[in-house]
C-alpha cells in the first residue's frame, strides 16, 4: 500500500498543466449541452419537462466525457452535440405557449416588490461549475483523466486549477444577494454581521477539520504542496466570507471590481517584492504556519477572486446591471428589484468586463508578471484568469437564455373589460399572447444548485470510498468510465431525489 500511495502521489506531482485554449474547449461542452437541452425543450413537443435519465445523458454525461475519453478531442464532442442542436433549431419553429393575462395570474406567483427573482443563467452556471468539480475530484484518480488537466505543481493552467478558483468566484457571485436586498447591509455594524457569518461558517470549518483527521487517520494519498500539511479547501471557503464582511466599509465607496483588482495587486506585490513567493517555495515546514504555508499564503489571492465574483454578482443578479451602483448612491428604491430584467444591458456589461479581464490577463503574460498563472499562490494572473473565464461563461449562459427564451414585450396587453378574471374561455374574449416559455434552468441543474454543498460533501465521501476500495491508478478505460458513470449517476440521483428539499441551510 505504501508503494501504491507513493505512486499515486507522484502521479499528481510536478505537473505543469495545459493551455487556456484547451481548458476553454473542454468547458465549452457545457454550453453546447445546454443549447441542445434548450432546443429540445423549446422545439420538440412533449419535451417541456425532460425526465431525469434524459437530463443525465444530455447534461452531466457530456461533461464527464469531455474531461476523460474526449479530453484531447473536446471540439469533436462539442460538434457531435452541436449538429443535432443546429438541425432541430433550424428545422422546427419554437413551440408556442399560452401566457395567462395579467388578471388571470394568481397573486402568489408575482414576485414581491422588494424581492429578487432567480436568474436561470446563474443557476445553470453554478450547477455546471459544481458538476465539473464533483467529476474532477474522482476522475483525476484514474489514468483516463489526462495529467495535463490535474492541478499544477506551481505554475500553469489546468481544468482542476480552474475548478478551485471557479468555486470561490461562484460563491462570490451569490454573496452579493444580501447586499442587493438590503441597502443598509453594507453600513450595518460589523460585529453582528461577523457573528452571523461565523455561525454559518462554523460547520464548514468543522468539515475541514474532520477531513484532516480522516485523511491523516486513513493514510489517504495527499499532495502536501497543494494547500499544506493540515490546510484544505474547506478552510479557505470558510474564511473568505469573514474577510468580505471586514471589507464592507470599503465596498460602500469603492467598486467591488476595483477592490478585487487592488487585493489581487497587493497579493502579487507580496509574492514578487516582499518575499512571499520565496517563502512558499523554499521555507521548511517547522511549525504550524510554515506547515500550511500554501493555504495561508493563497488566502488573499482567493479573496481577490471572491471580490471579483461579488462584482459580477452585483451586475447579473438584480434586474438592472446599474441597480447596485444606484443603491450605493442612494438612488435605488426597494421596488426596483421587482422590475423587468434588462438582460440585454446585463449582457453588454458582462461582455465589457470579460474583455477587460482577458486583456489584463494577456498583458500580465506579455509583461511577465510573476512566472505565469499560479493556483498554488493564487497570484494576480490566476485571479484574472478565473475572472475572465467565469465572466465569459456567465455571459454565455445568459446569451443562451436570451436566444431560446426571449422575454415578452415590456408593454403588457390590456385585458378586455368583458373578459372574466379566471381566464379567456368566454366567447368573444381576446386570447392571451403566445410565445416562448419563460427561461428556467434545467430541473436537474436546479436540483444540484439547491443542495450544492451537501452534494459536494457526498462527492468527497464517494471519492474516498472508491479510492479505498480499489486501486484507481491501475484501472483500464472501460473500468474507469464505468465507475465514474455510476458515481455521477448516484450524485445526480441524490440531487434529483431531494430536488424539492433544501437539505442544509447555512
Amino acid at each position: 500500500m505504501d508503494d501504491y500511495k507513493a505512486f499515486k502521489e507522484a502521479s499528481v506531482s510536478g505537473l505543469t498543466g495545459s493551455t487556456v485554449t484547451h481548458v476553454n474547449l473542454i468547458s465549452s461542452v457545457a454550453l453546447v449541452s445546454i443549447a441542445l437541452y434548450s432546443t429540445l425543450q423549446t422545439r420538440v413537443y412533449g419535451a417541456r419537462t425532460i425526465p431525469f435519465l434524459v437530463s443525465f445523458i444530455l447534461l452531466p454525461l457530456p461533461l464527464l466525457l469531455s474531461m476523460t475519453i474526449f479530453a484531447n478531442t473536446a471540439a469533436i464532442l462539442a460538434l457531435l452535440l452541436l449538429v443535432p442542436t443546429a438541425y432541430l433549431y433550424a428545422r422546427y419553429p419554437p413551440l408556442d405557449v399560452v401566457i395567462p393575462l395579467p388578471s388571470a395570474r394568481p397573486s402568489s406567483t408575482q414576485p414581491p416588490s422588494s424581492g429578487m427573482a432567480l436568474v436561470p443563467a446563474i443557476t445553470t452556471y453554478r450547477s455546471h461549475m459544481m458538476l465539473m468539480t464533483v467529476l474532477g475530484i474522482l476522475a483525476v484518480d484514474f489514468p483516463v483523466f489526462p495529467r495535463a488537466l490535474a492541478k499544477c505543481e506551481s505554475y500553469g493552467v489546468s481544468l482542476m486549477d480552474l475548478g478551485v478558483g471557479s468555486f470561490v468566484f461562484s460563491n462570490g457571485v451569490v454573496s452579493a444577494i444580501p447586499l442587493l436586498k438590503d441597502s443598509r447591509h453594507l453600513s450595518a455594524p460589523i460585529l453582528p454581521k461577523l457573528g452571523d457569518v461565523l455561525r454559518r461558517t462554523i460547520p464548514i470549518i468543522a468539515l475541514g477539520l474532520i477531513r484532516v483527521l480522516l485523511v491523516k487517520g486513513t493514510e489517504y494519498p495527499e499532495h502536501e504542496t497543494e494547500y499544506g500539511t493540515h490546510w484544505n479547501f474547506f478552510l479557505t471557503l470558510a474564511l473568505l466570507p469573514i474577510f468580505q464582511v471586514l471589507l464592507h466599509p470599503l465596498i460602500r465607496t469603492v467598486p467591488a471590481s476595483m477592490l478585487g483588482l487592488g487585493v489581487g495587486a497587493f497579493q502579487q506585490i507580496a509574492l514578487s517584492l516582499l518575499g512571499l513567493k520565496r517563502y512558499v517555495q523554499t521555507a521548511p515546514r517547522v511549525d504550524l504556519i510554515s506547515a500550511n504555508k500554501e493555504g495561508i499564503a493563497s488566502l488573499i489571492g482567493y479573496l481577490s477572486i471572491h471580490l471579483l465574483g461579488l462584482a459580477m454578482g452585483t451586475l447579473v443578479l438584480p434586474p438592472s446591471p446599474s441597480f447596485f451602483r444606484r443603491l450605493r448612491s442612494g438612488r435605488a428604491v426597494p421596488g426596483d428589484l421587482g422590475m423587468p430584467r434588462q438582460n440585454d444591458k446585463t449582457a453588454i456589461e458582462l461582455a465589457s468586463y470579460a474583455i477587460v479581464w482577458w486583456v489584463l490577463l494577456g498583458l500580465s503574460s506579455v509583461l511577465g508578471v510573476d512566472e505565469g498563472v499560479s493556483r498554488q499562490t493564487a497570484n494576480l494572473p490566476y485571479a484574472l484568469w478565473i475572472a475572465a473565464f467565469n465572466t465569459s461563461f456567465i455571459l454565455g449562459y445568459l446569451t443562451l437564455d436570451m436566444v431560446f427564451f426571449p422575454g415578452l414585450p415590456h408593454k403588457k396587453p390590456k385585458p378586455s373589460s368583458t373578459a372574466p378574471a379566471s381566464g379567456y374561455s368566454t366567447p368573444g374574449a381576446a386570447p392571451p399572447p403566445a410565445g416562448p416559455p419563460p427561461a428556467r434552468a434545467p430541473l436537474l441543474l436546479e436540483a444540484i444548485n439547491k443542495n450544492a454543498l451537501p452534494l459536494f460533501l457526498l462527492a468527497n465521501l464517494g471519492t474516498g470510498l472508491v479510492n479505498l476500495s480499489m486501486r484507481t491508478m491501475y484501472a483500464g478505460t472501460v473500468m474507469a468510465m464505468g465507475v465514474l458513470s455510476l458515481y455521477t449517476l448516484v450524485i445526480c440521483g441524490v440531487a434529483w431525489g431531494f430536488r424539492r428539499t433544501r437539505v442544509w441551510r447555512l
